[in-house]
């Protein structure tokens, strides 16, 4: 490494975010980048620690320890050509990954591992800055079409390996703009949409023709896409919403967070609502059920709604404030954590479980709860209320919604209703058609949809050409 002693000379130093006050008066991302030279002094803290446990937890296989060397030594251009040989959008991964790679640096052994999602989205910030970053069209086009459904991180990230082939290659999206997920989930003040407008422009340099308004199943059936083009790839994302099937559900004012959260991208990106029933947290007492990114999304989004309070509630007990090192590390640790959407001002409670929603005049206005113990069974005699008079569920997501997609039967599902293909070929049941991301794994993350989309590339090239010099 270029400094070898770095680790042992420096601390760790972080972005810091705007105020809280500030911050809540708009849908902007707020986190305060660390100056130039302050993240080569911190890249230079990667230590030469000869098995880079980095890699461990970083499913793109980001060559953490090469770039995090560029950096020190200044050479941010060929940092940004490293890290963009494994990950396709790192200043999206830089903005919101949980980072499994930190938790598996061999620092953290200490609690302060090296800010490598800092230094990786700076590296992908500086290149759109520079001018770095640029179309790759292919020099000669193979003559095989690809069409790829949804154009989530997955889809994104096949599109521009297959189109960078030489393949013509078609994006299906349902929704008015490209994007899936990271453009109507994402809240804007985690991610603005330019970072995601400027790729879908390098794409379409690059060869990729986005068809947006295009329900496959719907608009367009999966049978029409076999028939026209040589491979087809099944990328939508987890959809289906686990439910909470209680007495009370059917009131008004109780809605999965997935009809909460795109109605607000839609406002400020001033894109029309449609004929839906307009959701707001305004002067409410909101109550977010699931303890996950998606509840903590949610949270932010109330807030600068003006909700008039957020409560957080979690059926599992409170995590530990630190992990155990000797038992946990390198892997993925459960310990408390706070986002900055519950560091905003959440009442957060754990434990607890809802018996049932009540209200008046068709609309709710309370849960009544009840504590849980470590098998998650109902405590007696520990029951309470909460006044809410607007109800988010958040607990994650079960399954694709696949059956608008294709007719049962017709593509063999997993015993979890994913779409069923292995990591190698991610071929389906079904000639032609592949899958990939969340469509393929179930809910995750979007560092693991990112991974996928690059490797079913590989294996669409290969299947199409007989060989592929992409990346795997």
């Amino acid at each position: 490494m270029g400094k070898i002693t770095g680790f042992l000379e420096l601390d760790r130093l972080d972005r810091d975010y705007r105020p809280v006050a500030e911050r809540l008066k708009h849908f902007k991302e707020f986190v305060e980048p660390l100056p130039p030279k302050e993240v080569q002094k911190q890249a230079s803290r990667c230590m030469d620690c000869g098995i880079p446990y980095c890699h461990n937890g970083c499913p793109v296989n980001n060559q953490i320890p090469d770039w995090n060397d560029l950096v020190y030594k200044g050479d941010w251009q060929r940092a940004s050509k490293n890290l963009h040989s494994t990950n396709n959008f790192p200043e999206v991964t830089g903005r919101i990954c949980p980072a499994p790679c930190e938790a598996s640096c061999t620092l953290n052994i200490d609690d302060k591992p090296v800010t490598i999602k800092t230094i990786e989205c700076a590296i992908a910030d500086k290149a759109w800055e520079e001018g770095w970053i640029v179309p790759e069209p292919p020099e000669t086009k193979t003559g095989k079409k690809v069409a790829i459904v949804g154009s989530g991180p997955a889809g994104l990230a096949a599109a521009q390996q297959l189109a960078r082939a030489g393949h013509d290659v078609h994006v299906y999206e349902k929704n008015a703009f490209p994007g899936g997920l990271l453009r109507y989930g994402i809240p804007d003040f985690k991610m603005e949409k330019i970072v995601i407008e400027r790729r879908v422009k390098q794409m379409e340099a690059e060869g990729v023709t986005f068809h947006c308004n295009m329900a496959v199943g719907s608009k367009v059936k999966l049978a029409d896409l076999e028939a026209k083009y040589h491979a087809v790839l099944l990328a939508g994302g987890a959809e289906r919403p686990r439910d909470l099937t209680v007495s009370g559900r059917d009131l008004g004012g109780i809605h999965f967070a997935m009809n909460f959260l795109p109605q607000q991208n839609k406002r400020v990106a001033g894109e029309k609502l449609g004929k839906v029933l307009e959701l707001t947290a305004k002067d409410r007492h909101v109550v977010v059920i699931g303890g996950g990114d998606t509840g903590s999304d949610c949270i932010g989004t109330s807030f600068r709604q003006g909700a008039a309070s957020v409560t957080q509630l979690e059926i599992m007990p409170a995590p530990p404030e630190h992990e155990n090192k000797e038992l946990t590390w390198p892997h993925w640790p459960l310990k408390m954590r706070t986002s900055s959407s519950q560091a905003e001002g959440a009442m957060r409670d754990f434990a607890v479980t809802t018996k049932r929603f009540e209200g008046r005049d068709g609309r709710v206005t309370k849960l009544i709860c009840a504590r849980v113990d470590e098998r998650f069974k109902e405590i007696p005699g520990s029951d309470f209320e909460i006044a809410a008079d607007l109800v988010l569920l958040a607990m994650g997501f079960v399954a694709p919604v696949t059956d608008s997609l294709f007719p049962p039967d017709q593509i063999a599902l997993d015993a979890r209703g994913n779409v069923k293909a292995n990591e190698v070929d991610y071929a389906t049941s079904r000639p032609k058609v592949y899958t990939a991301g969340d469509m393929r794994r179930g809910q995750s993350l979007v560092v693991w949809a990112i991974r996928e989309g690059r490797q079913a590339a590989h294996a669409i090239d290969k299947a199409l050409m007989g060989r592929s010099d992409l990346p795997r």
